[in-house]
């Protein structure tokens, strides 16, 4: 055991090379699948909450939100689960129980479980590594090229992150990102928070600025897959704040703009799904490429179309709603272009600003009675809020004879003047008017 928790390590110089190549074998502890818990966590609480909300809506009757909340809650559950047993191969092995769980939707909670059971035996055993990566690590401008005995854990935890990385994304874009859109429409429609709905909001949000997080380092990942890139706090930070104001800024326009025009806000979203959909596809028949035949060697060209009729739909549903990062090149093996293109990144920042704008304005020149409706629901809020202290005040005044007279002798009516000839026998009726209220007083 103590040989294993060493770090060995040895420099051999190279003729092909200028640098120096490192063999490292790595210690047994393994990195806590942190990001595979939290995925997991997110993915049960918004299927959790989404199905109560729909629950609330089919006691109300609400057909409409029921219907789109459903298809934004189960779509992206469903491709969560092919996606998860399309990377770990589990279509010809022989695993009823998984795959039962998938049917049902509780894919990411078995493979968190699964994740974690291999991180605690992680160990336990030596185990003769299975593979080995070749990475150059950056110190100081300098370059080291690292080559790392990987072993069979560490690789079964690894296919668990890229697993859930992957999952994260598709969760973000093709259904927390369009949930919180319409529950946010909704809200402003209906007029009123219903708490099961902000529940539904809030944890969507994190969903949205965790997979845009994670789709940007995925980026820069794939992008530099030689290198072993490593981020510190405030590059996440940066990133977090970047893809979270993209995101809310596209989201706000989106919704404006339907409290407006209803309507009109449909075929905006479905020609930005379509363009971003159609432009890879365009760009490969352009250059009169053949399909990545690398993808899946168990796949027919059906197969092939299919997946790749998927992986161009997630890629669509992110540039819908923020940048991607990456580009698509469904004629290379790895169906990405690692080239940073400046040039699109500036167009395409330059049109979502016109467009955004122009939703904008559009609302604000059919704008309906939003503005209205939230000056009366916060004067609405502030004269219930001074009631309730006034009856607060009142409860804790003493119950003197002034102050239930004070009380009482305050008709909502115009009262006729008594009649002065009779003055004693109405005096007699006020005061025991006023000896009632004051022994029926709390």
């Amino acid at each position: 055991m103590e040989e294993q928790e060493r770090e060995i390590s040895y420099a051999e110089p190279s003729a092909s090379d200028s640098g120096v190549v490192v063999v490292v074998v790595n210690p047994s502890r393994a990195r806590p699948p942190l990001g595979v818990l939290l995925a997991t966590l997110l993915y049960c609480a918004e299927l959790l909450n989404a199905a109560a909300l729909c629950a609330s809506y089919g006691r109300t009757d609400d057909r409409h939100w029921l219907a789109f909340t459903v298809t934004f809650m189960l779509v992206p559950a469903a491709l969560i689960q092919l996606t998860l047993i399309f990377i770990h191969r589990d279509v010809g092995r022989d695993r009823p129980l998984v795959l039962l769980l998938h049917l049902l939707l509780l894919g990411p909670v078995i493979r968190c479980f699964d994740a974690l059971v291999v991180y605690f035996r992680v160990g336990r055993k030596e185990e003769p590594y299975v593979t080995i990566t070749r990475k150059i690590y950056l110190k100081r401008g300098e370059g080291t090229r690292t080559e790392c005995e990987v072993s069979r854990s560490e690789r079964m935890l690894a296919t668990h992150r890229n697993a859930f990385k992957r999952t994260t994304v598709i969760q973000a874009f093709l259904g927390s990102t369009p949930q919180l859109t319409l529950q946010l429409y909704a809200t402003i429609q209906e007029k009123y928070i219903l708490p099961i709905r902000l529940t539904l909001m809030i944890i969507t949000q994190i969903s949205v600025i965790y997979g845009a997080l994670v789709c940007s380092v995925l980026a820069v990942q794939i992008r530099y897959d030689d290198y072993k890139v490593r981020f510190r706090p405030a590059a996440y930070l940066c990133m977090i704040l970047w893809r979270g104001l993209e995101i809310t800024t596209r989201i706000t326009a989106l919704v404006l703009m339907s409290t407006a025009l209803t309507h009109w806000v449909i075929p905006v979203g479905v020609a930005n799904l379509l363009f971003f959909f159609f432009l890879p596809w365009a760009e490969f028949w352009a250059k009169k490429g053949s399909l990545a035949e690398d993808v899946e060697k168990n796949f027919s060209k059906l197969g092939t179309a299919v997946v790749l009729c998927l992986f161009t739909l997630l890629y669509a549903c992110i540039n819908v709603f923020c940048w991607s990062a990456v580009q698509l090149d469904l004629g290379h093996a790895e169906l990405i272009d690692r080239k940073q293109r400046w040039g699109r990144l500036a167009a395409y920042y330059g049109a979502r600003f016109v467009e955004n704008l122009l939703l904008i304005t559009l609302w604000y020149f059919f704008k309906s009675d939003f503005y209205d409706l939230f000056r009366h629901n916060i004067h609405d809020c502030l004269r219930c809020v001074c009631w309730r202290r006034r009856a607060g005040r009142a409860r804790r005044a003493p119950s003197s004879y002034s102050a239930a007279a004070t009380m009482v002798l305050m008709p909502d009516e115009p009262r006729e003047p008594p009649d002065p000839h009779d003055l004693d026998s109405d005096g007699d009726g006020q005061e025991t008017a006023i000896l009632d209220d004051v022994t029926e007083y709390p």
